[in-house]
């Protein structure tokens, strides 16, 4: 199997895994939020983190991946900047109504899209905008409802829309800056994410439900689905640092609208909710700009990979060339010298 072929079903593999257990979290959440009254879910999700730290310093001690150090301060801004973002998605939907809050959602891909062309200087064709554009008006007739707009909910849409976009783009840029996989990037913000959130989360929780996280009556089965639900995000935390990682932060975020269909359809198959004729028709718009989406990005692809495969083999050749000469006899002229690496430098690149 080709270099390439394995990077493809790693992409796959880690798409997989981002929709199940994010659809699975989804639903375990909306049981322990509805069914059994447990609405705290800022505080929830810093224990989320927890619980992903912890998993991966065990993860650690068994060798399963290195420990990369790198600059602490870029970590640092990273993991209080995710936790922001967190905080400030659960404040938008507490200030807003639902329709206003799937906007706010809907608004992070062109706001990813900008903030990636005018400061990367990256380029998306006109058939990967158009079908970002369809995906955006299915999921929008899918999920939006009705406009209420005031002045504070509004401020913290657009702080979340930011911190969220730029979160999710410095999730990619590190990875590649720092040379760090998605898991060792992940093990080291995890407690910045957590600390922001176990602090905020309380009174976040308290000014939106009015309620005291902690006079909360926990029964056994409150308790159960809280240790599921953390279980379940170790999974979603990984597979979203992954995904981001394999791809970019703009096919994350259309990930997540597959995933708000599919959480729509399930709903309805396992949850009886009410659905309608308009949510079925944005969501096949959806699927139809999802597939567009992918089919233009996988032909986008296909250049830049023979081209890398092509540079790949040109490199091999230069490597053999001097061992074919030695055995022909060209000992006389001289070897080049060869590049010393420092991991030193990798580590600053």
């Amino acid at each position: 199997m080709s270099e390439g072929q394995r990077f493809q079903l790693g992409t796959i593999g880690a798409l997989g895994l981002s929709v199940v257990s994010s659809v699975s979290i989804v639903i375990c959440n909306k049981a322990l939020i509805s069914t059994l009254g447990f609405t705290f879910a800022t505080t929830l999700t810093s224990w989320h983190l927890l619980v992903t730290f912890c998993s991966l310093h065990v993860a650690l001690w068994m060798n399963f991946f290195e420990h990369k150090p790198f600059d602490p301060k870029a970590v640092m801004g990273f993991g209080i900047l995710n936790g922001t973002s967190i905080g400030l998605l659960n404040l938008s939907l507490g200030f807003n109504s639902v329709g206003f809050y799937q906007m706010t959602k809907l608004a992070i891909i062109p706001c990813t899209v900008l903030l990636e062309t005018l400061f990367f200087s990256k380029q998306f064709s006109k058939k990967i905008r158009f079908s970002l554009t369809v995906l955006l008006m299915g999921v929008g007739i899918a999920t939006v409802t009705d406009l209420q707009l005031n002045v504070m909910g509004s401020v913290l849409s657009l702080l979340a829309v930011i911190t969220t976009c730029v979160a999710q783009i410095m999730t990619n840029t590190i990875q590649k800056k720092f040379k760090v996989s998605s898991t060792q990037l992940l093990y080291q913000s995890c407690p910045y994410q957590a600390l922001t959130l176990f602090i905020i989360g309380p009174f976040l929780d308290a000014l939106l439900t009015n309620q005291n996280v902690f006079a909360f009556k926990y029964t056994p089965q409150v308790l159960a689905f809280i240790v599921l639900s953390c279980l379940i995000s170790v999974s979603v935390n990984f597979s979203t640092f992954l995904v981001i990682g394999k791809t970019s932060p703009v096919t994350y975020q259309v990930l997540g609208h597959l995933k708000t269909c599919l959480v729509l359809a399930f709903g309805y198959v396992l949850l009886h909710d009410p659905f309608s004729w308009r949510n079925i028709l944005g969501i096949l718009i959806a699927v139809v700009g999802m597939v567009l989406y992918s089919y233009f990005c996988t032909r986008d692809a296909q250049p830049k990979v023979s081209e890398a495969s092509t540079q790949l083999s040109q490199a091999k050749e230069s490597e053999i060339d001097p061992l074919i000469n030695m055995e022909n006899g060209n000992e006389s002229s001289s070897p080049q010298k060869s590049t010393v690496w420092s991991s030193d430098k990798d580590l600053h690149a």
